[in-house]
């Protein structure tokens, strides 16, 4: 009996708007209330905000990273693409990691442990800022510095209880989350409209 090789066509649609769209709308709601203090914190905007955490920052990363791996390991239809394999370690790891915050959040159990979590992330994203100023892609450099920040921050705030820390790491969630919205907005009118965005 014969194997049968199959082939798919390149695809120029990788689908990196959808997890930068995720994280942005995730770094609106979580930085926007840590940084402006609104809504208050109670059980039912914590649970609200849980929510939002598992699904959008979440699920869209997950489903990002791994839409990139498949593509990138099993069908080749992003062609010779060498740091998407780092945005799709990114996507997958970050998309997991929201839905534990946004469980623990959910829950009402104690975010104190996220300091040593911050820890492993502040390594994957100054390994995304290396990987992607090496490849000449500075837009997406630009996503990691953020990521690089608010995780540096974070550690501090959660293991010493940095009351400071909170509001800083929503600045800085707030701040990335725009950068992740204009990288959303260029992705796609370049891949829609064939804009020559910055990207």
């Amino acid at each position: 009996m014969e194997t049968q090789a199959f082939s798919f066509a390149a695809s120029r649609f990788v689908p990196v708007a959808i997890g930068f769209f995720g994280l942005g709308t995730g770094y609106f709601i979580w930085g926007g209330q840590a940084l402006f203090g609104y809504p208050r914190t109670s059980p039912d905007v914590n649970r609200t905000m849980g929510m939002w955490g598992f699904w959008m920052p979440g699920f869209m990363q997950f489903i990002t990273g791994v839409y990139l791996l498949v593509g990138l390991t099993w069908f080749d239809v992003f062609g010779n693409a060498a740091p998407l394999y780092m945005a799709a370690l990114a996507f997958t790891a970050y998309g997991i990691h929201w839905f534990a915050m946004a469980h623990h959040r959910y829950i009402g159990s104690s975010a104190q442990p996220d300091g040593w979590m911050a820890i492993a992330f502040l390594f994957l994203s100054i390994l995304g800022v290396d990987v992607f100023r090496r490849a000449g892609d500075i837009p997406v450099m630009i996503i990691f510095v953020g990521l690089s920040l608010i995780y540096a921050i974070e550690i501090p705030t959660r293991l010493f209880s940095w009351n400071a820390g909170s509001r800083l790491v929503g600045l800085f969630q707030f701040v990335t989350g725009i950068w992740l919205m204009y990288c959303t907005y260029a992705i796609t009118v370049d891949l829609t409209l064939g804009a020559k965005a910055w990207i």
